[in-house]
């Protein structure tokens, strides 16, 4: 927000402007595992504010290669912190696959460096594929 009389500057109307970051896997996680992180599907950042708001994309590709009924979860981890919210995955044949989505929305707390990743949980026969993604939205107040 900028007042009758305030100076516009280059920096406060950067941060107007919405800032976009993208990550990939890099290579699989084979189940089973536990909140494990998905190698390569981890953005780090900086913000300039306080109380950043940030909305992300998740994407977790999923492969069965054995049987099995279970559940497997996709989460997405701000500052070490997992969202208790989760895109999950199941199937029952070998060599089912799905890519299952889910979007997070959230504020980080002070200004400075923040790191959002990709953690998943799938179990034995499950694997997490190297065409999951991570794609981080900041918004910052003036």
């Amino acid at each position: 927000m900028f007042l009758s009389g305030e100076m516009l500057t280059a920096q406060r109307l950067n941060r107007l402007q919405p800032k976009t970051y993208r990550a990939v896997a890099t290579s699989t996680l084979v189940g089973a595992a536990s909140s494990a992180d998905v190698p390569g599907a981890s953005v780090t950042l900086t913000t300039e504010t306080a109380s950043a708001i940030y909305v992300v994309d998740a994407w977790f590709d999923y492969d069965l290669t054995g049987a099995t009924t279970l559940l497997g979860s996709g989460n997405v981890a701000v500052d070490g912190v997992i969202h208790t919210e989760f895109a999950v995955f199941q199937a029952n044949v070998a060599n089912d696959r799905s890519s299952v989505g889910h979007t997070y929305r959230g504020t980080l707390g002070a200004a400075g460096s923040h790191t959002l990743k990709l953690v998943a949980s799938p179990v034995a026969s499950q694997t997490v594929n190297i065409y999951s993604s991570i794609t981080v939205t900041i918004y910052e107040e003036v």
